[in-house]
């Protein structure tokens, strides 16, 4: 298995393998699964309102990101495992519609969090509007306060994977996040002044120690979605 070292990156280093991925057709999968060793917020395009305020309010170890692609702000950091899957557009997983892309990303995780004993499952599309309604209102600015398809949720509702895709004539990236622990909600939602959404991210969200007795650490994780990643994509 690879070392946990392997995994451990920056949101600029991963952001910049994400684009050189798209820069020239895609004729095979590719894949790398990420871990974070500090805290750091990534704002999606249409968030440039954001960026100056939140960098003045994040500590200068913080880091702060704006990505090409659209979606809601994203806080990774030592809780979170992340994966990058990058595919062919003739590539079974993003046949059909675009919310059908996530189908197989999603029950990927579903499995690999089963070999854990963390109880999960991948949200079909006609379940997201009432999965929603479970956890009280959204919270439009954050990938984590709401629900897409295929995304992995408890009994609850509660997001424990987020799923993201970017789509272009190349091919398509697909990206997913994994809760191993409580995030600090409070960082993100000071960071963009948006402090009275706390609560309601830390009811709409839960982590695989929340769920499982014996639940995996981010190293642990992040080896066993390498292997599962390899496996998938190999066949």
């Amino acid at each position: 298995m690879p070392d946990p070292q392997t995994f451990l990156t920056t949101i600029a280093q991963e952001q910049a393998w994400n684009h050189r991925q798209m820069l020239e057709p895609v004729t095979r999968p590719r894949f790398r699964v990420w871990t974070y060793g500090a805290p750091a917020v990534v704002l999606g395009c249409s968030q440039r309102k954001f960026e100056t305020g939140a960098r003045a309010r994040l500590a200068p170890e913080v880091d702060l990101l704006l990505r090409p692609s659209g979606g809601g702000a994203v806080l990774v950091g030592p809780w979170m495992v992340s994966c990058s899957v990058v595919l062919p557009l003739s590539h079974p997983w993003v046949q059909g519609r675009l919310p059908d892309s996530y189908q197989g990303l999603g029950r990927l995780h579903v499995q690999v969090l089963a070999q854990f004993g963390v109880p999960s499952r991948a949200l079909p599309p006609a379940e997201v509007d009432a999965a929603n309604a479970l956890t009280g209102a959204t919270v439009p600015w954050a990938c984590y306060g709401s629900l897409a398809p295929w995304e992995v949720v408890d009994d609850g509702g509660r997001k424990l994977v987020g799923l993201a895709q970017r789509r272009q004539r190349t091919g398509v990236l697909l990206v997913a996040g994994t809760l191993v622990t409580p995030p600090d909600w409070a960082l993100l939602c000071q960071a963009l002044e948006q402090p009275g959404d706390e609560v309601a991210m830390h009811r709409r969200t839960v982590s695989c120690d929340q769920l499982g007795a014996q639940s995996p650490d981010a190293p642990q994780l992040a080896q066993a979605l390498q292997a599962a990643l390899a496996r998938a994509l190999a066949a």
